[in-house]
């Protein structure tokens, strides 16, 4: 005993902590391996926020008007980066201490305690990624749509069936044994963002500037209960953009030591989010004003269904956006499969070994195929994911970093720090609360739209 503790000490004092994780926890073990570099973490980063949900942009704007939304793009895009850079410096402090933590819940057991990591954090952290996950597996078979309408505008193919095919390709992705598998993934996933975010900004400007541009209004609505909920939904939308979930999951990929490695990762998929987002958002409203729909990709097609964009343009960017939808549901399913793993996997076995083989494949699948039902089943889960949105990735990426460094960290309540901490808690909790509002009522104006399995 004496000597297993002198060689913890000086794998301590290396920098090299074995992970929290304890030791027969095959979730842990298989699915959150660290044996990741920053440049994969920025990978990691990059797909779980620079996803297609920034074609959205635009529609923000146009709820919030060009002052507004420009300011709130840019300070959510400074406050997340700090509240992600937080969460870094607090799993970094853990690991310092031999107490390397993988998982959030994990995280807010050790900081806060069983009861909120077992009752919020975890349930929160679960709901939002898996709701991303059906998220995309829907507008991974509206995008197919669109391809199949531009192509054979009176075709009969249904929405629900493009949905079952998108979850048929996912259901081969699921299998990837771990995150980190997942790396040269997320790198082309990294392009694909880069491309059909250029696609967006150059198909906006286009049509901006050609004869088909439509009339430009970018004033406010003049109704003020419309004006309010809608700034709401735009604040929701923009948050939601900018929304993680998984930063202690995607820092556990790092292989140890630590230190310093997550900032690198952040700075490089911030570098990207600020180039994709704002172009998108300024192009975009720019191009269309209050005419800016929910993807901006679908004003570049006409009332009548003409395209305002050559076609091969309109098929390329429709074909990145379905290619990285598949990469960012993929991400967000790694908390599903953690999980999965940790109850059906035996530790004690290999990861490729049959025990451990069959059983991932079997659950993986039916965690696809429920996503894929229920994507298919409700098209307008849109809305719900608004909902789940504003309940889940407001307080989990802004509200709890400040909150978990504040308790980790002690910073004098004189300065700056604390203070700056405590003001980002409370005016996102209340926009958190607002946003849900907000959402919820979306809902219920939609409700009379509604209608399962619907080819919309």
């Amino acid at each position: 005993m004496g000597e297993k503790k002198e060689e913890e000490e000086e794998q301590n004092n290396n920098g090299q902590i074995p992970s929290q994780a304890p030791t027969l926890d095959a979730g842990a073990l298989f699915v959150l391996q660290s044996k990741g570099s920053w440049l994969h973490c920025g990978y990691h980063l990059t797909t779980s926020i620079v996803a297609p949900a920034l074609l959205s942009l635009p529609l923000a704007l146009a709820a919030l008007g060009w002052a507004a939304g420009v300011i709130f793009l840019f300070t959510a895009a400074a406050v997340t980066f700090y509240s992600y850079n937080l969460i870094s410096l607090v799993l970094e402090n853990q690991a310092q201490l031999g107490r390397r933590q993988v998982r959030f819940r994990d995280m807010a057991h050790q900081i806060l305690g069983s009861t909120w990591a077992r009752y919020y954090i975890g349930p929160i952290q679960f709901l939002v990624c898996f709701g991303a996950v059906v998220g995309n597996v829907l507008l991974g078979g509206q995008s197919m749509k669109s391809i199949y309408l531009i192509e054979k505008p009176d075709g009969t193919i249904k929405l629900y069936e493009f949905v079952a095919m998108f979850g048929a390709f996912m259901l081969i992705l699921a299998q990837l044994p771990s995150f980190h598998s997942l790396r040269h993934i997320n790198l082309i996933s990294l392009f694909l963002c880069l491309s059909y975010s250029a696609c967006a900004t150059a198909g906006s400007v286009y049509i901006g500037q050609s004869s088909d541009a439509p009339h430009r209004d970018y004033s406010l609505p003049s109704d003020q209960q419309d004006l309010v909920f809608g700034v709401f939904n735009a604040i929701a939308i923009i948050a939601t953009s900018y929304g993680n979930g998984i930063i202690p999951e995607i820092q556990a990929t790092v292989a140890p030591p630590v230190q310093g490695k997550m900032f690198k990762g952040l700075c490089l998929c911030y570098a990207v989010a600020v180039a994709t987002f704002f172009s998108v958002a300024v192009s975009g409203y720019w191009a269309f004003g209050n005419l800016a729909k929910g993807t901006i990709l679908s004003n570049f097609i006409a009332g009548n269904g003409r395209p305002l964009v050559p076609k091969w343009f309109l098929l390329m960017a429709n074909i990145f956006t379905i290619l990285q939808l598949s990469a960012v549901a993929v991400v967000y399913l790694q908390p599903t499969n953690e999980v999965l793993e940790g109850i059906f996997a035996d530790p004690h076995k290999g990861q490729y070994s049959a025990r451990n083989v069959v059983p991932r494949i079997v659950f993986r699948s039916i965690s696809v195929v429920m996503a894929t039902v229920i994507a298919a089943m409700l098209p307008f889960f849109g809305d719900i994911n608004a909902v789940i949105g504003a309940f889940g990735f407001l307080p989990l990426d802004f509200v709890v970093p400040a909150v978990l460094y504040n308790i980790t960290f002690r910073p004098s309540m004189r300065g700056a720090v604390f203070w700056a901490n405590v003001v980002i808690a409370v005016v996102f909790s209340v926009f958190a609360v607002l946003a849900s509002i907000a959402a919820v009522r979306q809902i219920v104006l939609d409700a009379k739209n509604y209608k399962l399995f619907a080819n919309v």
